[in-house]
């Protein structure tokens, strides 16, 4: 019976063992499900889980999760019984399918979201992922020049192909859709990396635009805050 079927809720208890419950913290990709979770108005709890060892690599978050990575969720409302899951693109695939939201239900208008919500997670999540780190963290002081200029020229290849797909369009995939959801986070991530000169961002008009539409949504302004993480 939920919560005790779960060992993870031993560590981070569910107030209300009735809702979705959401093991998170506010990265690119863990408010992906955050925001998700405010736009279709389920019910959740969010419980921060950081990205230290402590809490990633702790036995109760790897009994949801074997990947240690966030976010995760467990869905005890489902039909079948719970559902337990982990990776971003399928919490969004899921949530979209739960609802009826975000998400064509078939047809060639939900190949073209699921089209870019695979680009996302094959390409412009980890290549900035690995931009920030060849260019603002650990791998700045690598003398060799060719991983960061590789990940820089990458991200800029996508930005270009993104910029180019928005032209005239609001969304990338048409109606707003769980693949808008998937691709602004991680363009936010390039303030983070403090990169946006060295990828010339300012040649992107249609991109800066797409941005600032995402970022007017009130569900997508809540959702980039949770889970609060510690001294916020």
């Amino acid at each position: 019976m939920f919560p005790d079927d779960f060992p993870i809720t031993a560590r981070w208890p569910a107030t209300d063992p009735k809702v979705i419950q959401l093991y998170s913290y506010p990265t690119p990709n863990g408010v992906k499900a955050s925001i998700m979770l405010e736009e279709t108005g389920l019910p959740y709890e969010a419980h921060l889980v950081t990205l230290s060892d402590d809490d990633v690599k702790s036995d109760a978050f790897l009994s949801l999760n074997p990947n240690n990575k966030i976010p995760a969720l467990i869905d005890p409302t489902a039909a079948n019984g719970p559902v337990e899951l982990f990776e971003s693109g399928a919490i969004l695939i899921y949530l979209a399918e739960k609802t009826g939201k975000f998400l064509p239900a078939d047809g060639a208008a939900r190949a073209d979201v699921l089209k870019w919500l695979m680009w996302q997670m094959g390409g412009l999540g980890p290549m900035l992922g690995q931009l920030g780190f060849f260019y603002r963290f650990a791998g700045k002081d690598i003398e060799d020049p060719r991983p960061r200029d590789r990940y820089i020229g990458e991200a800029r290849r996508l930005l270009t192909v993104l910029n180019g797909a928005l032209d005239g369009q609001d969304w990338i995939a048409g109606d707003y859709s769980i693949a808008d959801i998937a691709i602004v986070p991680w363009l936010r991530a390039i303030d983070f990396y403090e990169a946006h000169d060295v990828l010339g961002t300012a040649d992107f008009a249609n991109i800066a635009a797409y941005r600032a539409r995402f970022e007017a949504r009130p569900a997508v302004q809540k959702g980039l805050n949770i889970p609060k993480p510690p001294n916020s």
